[in-house]
């Protein structure tokens, strides 16, 4: 599968992509309008980070207990509730003097319950697409999240300007509402992927299984930490530049749309694993001009050239599906997705903590230092020789 129309002709995949587009641009908006509010509340650069990204702590935990039920429930029910719970957290923020305690326990919340969410919907994904078709179709759903995110950040502050940014988070309620009903009437009542009831012991046992091969362990830390490192540069465009965090966050999503593009449609098979590691580098250099306090049109270019490494992710991915049991994929995929965004609420509690006691621009530029690090660490575990060591150990992940 290398077309798009081929994709779009797939059932079940237009909805699904309405459905992922529509929580993407929700969490866009009110994930600006609720960073935006407690700054101004609180003046903290930790804190405004952690209230856009601090939701993703509580994704260790439901890929600890929960994460099980990413193939044991219905993916349609699964998605529904999901995005229900996400309307109603969203609507709860925007109440008018609800304590900072109370702010950080909605978001916990909602967290909890997103642990999920990856897991259900990228193993639905998965399941509806044939297997030459996993990198186009999870390409064209970061492409979404870029264009979404484009679209959700200009729209974010034109709704703060023309309503406040309580009305703002009230706008991200209602598209959580429409995601869900995108769930619930666009997709098929599939059976879940694997029998049994979900349960922490289960999840436990299929996370062990999951971690026990050496390449997969390798891959699951290249696609958590580079990244959330870099989220953590990401979290600071508030405290950086607060009237032009918008149009950065904004830049930022154009540079993923268009590395994801590329990556998705247009380069060979053949190159993608050449590129996997310069791509990871791409993601984190750039943002070391930062300490140099430039001007803004140099930081929207450094910001637009490394987000176009975030496409590294998907050959990374390809790989780990590669090498995974297909009993086993949504959770696969949803620890995937669970780690990689716990690393980013870590990456900007991190990025937060260091710019509270220095500067924005100067976390940004440690952040970066990290990434590269951490990259160049993993390089050599993640060479295409390695390959067979994962593909040895999937029976004994079956027999989980």
């Amino acid at each position: 599968m290398r077309t798009y129309r081929e994709l779009f002709r797939t059932p079940e995949y237009t909805p699904l992509f309405t459905l992922a587009s529509a929580q993407v641009a929700a969490s866009t908006v009110s994930g600006l309008a609720l960073g935006t509010l407690v700054y101004g509340a609180t003046g903290s650069p930790l804190l405004s980070a952690l209230s856009m990204f601090g939701s993703s702590f509580a994704q260790v935990v439901g890929a600890t207990v929960l994460l099980s039920a990413a193939d044991r429930l219905p993916p349609r029910a699964a998605m529904t509730a999901l995005a229900l719970v996400h309307c109603a957290g969203t609507a709860a923020l925007a109440v008018p003097g609800l304590p900072l305690w109370a702010v950080f326990a909605v978001v916990l919340g909602v967290g909890l319950a997103a642990s999920l969410g990856g897991g259900v919907r990228f193993g639905l994904l998965n399941e509806i697409l044939p297997r030459d078709g996993y990198l186009l179709g999870r390409s064209v759903l970061s492409m979404s999240v870029g264009v979404q995110q484009i679209i959700g950040f200009v729209t974010g502050g034109v709704l703060m300007t023309a309503l406040s940014p309580r009305g703002t988070l009230l706008a991200g309620a209602g598209l959580y509402l429409a995601a869900a009903a995108v769930a619930r009437w666009g997709l098929t009542d599939r059976p879940p992927r694997a029998q049994g009831r979900p349960s922490p012991a289960q999840t436990w046992r299929i996370n062990r299984a999951l971690w026990s091969s050496g390449l997969r362990r390798r891959l699951y830390l290249a696609l958590w930490v580079p990244n959330g490192l870099i989220v953590g540069c990401e979290s600071l465009y508030v405290a950086y530049d607060s009237r032009h965090a918008g149009p950065l966050f904004a830049c930022a999503a154009v540079g993923m749309l268009t590395g994801d593009t590329l990556m998705g449609r247009f380069v060979p098979k053949r190159w993608r694993e050449r590129l996997g590691a310069p791509l990871r580098l791409l993601l984190a250099v750039p943002y070391l001009v930062f300490l140099l306090h430039p001007s803004l049109p140099v930081a929207v270019a450094a910001v637009v050239l490394a987000s176009a490494g975030y496409s590294a992710s998907l050959l990374l991915q390809e790989r780990l599906m590669a090498v995974t049991p297909e009993e086993m994929s949504g959770q696969a995929l949803g620890l995937q997705s669970s780690g990689m965004l716990t690393m980013q609420g870590a990456g900007a509690a991190v990025a937060g903590a260091v710019a509270q006691f220095t500067s924005a621009a100067t976390a940004m530029g440690v952040m970066a230092v990290a990434s590269v690090v951490v990259t160049l660490a993993l390089a050599p575990g993640l060479r295409a020789g390695v390959t067979g060591e994962a593909r040895s150990s999937a029976p004994a992940g079956r027999a989980v």
